[in-house]
């Protein structure tokens, strides 16, 4: 039998409860990862939970947790050292549009919110969880970015989102440049346009079958988990 490609690794993903966030953990599950699942909702993770039983006949550990908390995400690292001693994999996926308007016109939470959950909450995840990923024979670290940043000249009215995932890159750059010394390769993946519901937000009128679906865009997931990946400090796109 040919062995499973993340068999027996520790995973967490951060929002997924829907879209990419659930495809990866799915994913993952059925290439024989041990998840942790992160998503605000309690109810939609069960439904992940049921589907990952179904895969591999084992449950997830449940993270019901808003990423806006920045104080849970601390006490995040502590809890999964007591239960798990280590992390193997971290997915950082979760994110928010905060709509789209003109510079001047984002009220100041909605920016706040955006760059929070966008950018501040990954910090905070590798500020928690780094002691983990080392504690790991090879920690690896993903975080998903977007095709926006990319963008000659810059989308109009995409300042938020746009901000937040610029920053988000070289927030990961810096990380994978100060972990040349260790175990963990940390990158940047842009999965392409892809059917969410934050793609039908930005682009309302776009028919999604034109689109690639969450479950299609996998395959880099699991080749950026696996122990034997050896990039670091790049942005992968799918």
């Amino acid at each position: 039998m040919t062995s499973k490609r993340l068999d027996g690794r520790i995973a967490l993903v951060t929002g997924a409860s829907r879209g990419i966030g659930r495809a990866v953990a799915r994913r993952f599950a059925s290439e024989g990862a041990r998840l942790i699942l992160v998503a605000r909702t309690s109810g939609a993770l069960e439904e992940v939970d049921d589907e990952i039983r179904s895969l591999s006949g084992e449950g997830a550990m449940l993270v019901p947790l808003d990423l806006g908390q920045g104080e849970l995400i601390d006490q995040l690292g502590a809890a999964l050292h007591e239960r798990f001693g280590r992390l193997d994999i971290l997915v950082g996926n979760a994110a928010m549009l905060g709509g789209l308007r003109p510079v001047g016109h984002y009220p100041p939470d909605i920016w706040e919110d955006v760059i929070r959950l966008n950018l501040t909450a990954n910090w905070r995840l590798i500020r928690s969880l780094d002691p983990l990923l080392r504690l790991s024979d090879a920690g690896r670290a993903m975080f998903v970015t977007s095709g926006v940043t990319e963008c000659e000249p810059h989308l109009p009215f995409w300042a938020a989102y746009t901000a937040s995932k610029a920053a988000l890159e070289a927030l990961v750059l810096t990380y994978a440049a100060e972990l040349k010394r260790t175990n963990i390769k940390a990158n940047i993946i842009d999965p392409g346009a892809t059917a969410t519901n934050m793609r039908a937000e930005a682009f309302p009128g776009e028919d999604p079958a034109t689109l690639a679906a969450p479950d299609d865009i996998t395959d880099r997931f699991v080749e950026l988990a696996e122990s034997s990946y050896s990039e670091s400090g790049i942005k992968v796109f799918v």
